[in-house]
């Protein structure tokens, strides 16, 4: 229900439960049972040690393609995140 009513998500660093809303909001992007809508990890540092697995692991392994990495984006200036979300909601 939570992805049902958002307009983007706006993540940043946490636990288990951070990383499994996560993958729930791009798994559901991805086989299109929820419609699209930004999803956005604050903390390059964080995160790039599992968007590198991502790549690695499942990229490499075609266990997902390369537009499915597209289904998230790495922003950590406040502005242009502010920027990502309007400009998607903005869109006809």
């Amino acid at each position: 229900m939570f992805v049902k009513y958002a307009h983007a998500f706006i993540i940043f660093p946490g636990g288990f439960g951070t990383v499994d809303e996560f993958f729930e909001s791009i798994t559901l992007i991805q086989t299109q049972r929820a419609s699209r809508f930004p999803v956005i990890l604050v903390g390059n540092e964080y995160w790039k040690g599992l968007t590198d697995w991502m790549e690695q692991a499942l990229l490499k392994t075609k266990k997902i393609t390369p537009s499915d990495l597209c289904i998230f984006q790495l922003i950590d200036v406040p502005e242009k995140i502010v920027r990502a979300v309007t400009d998607f909601n903005s869109r006809p």
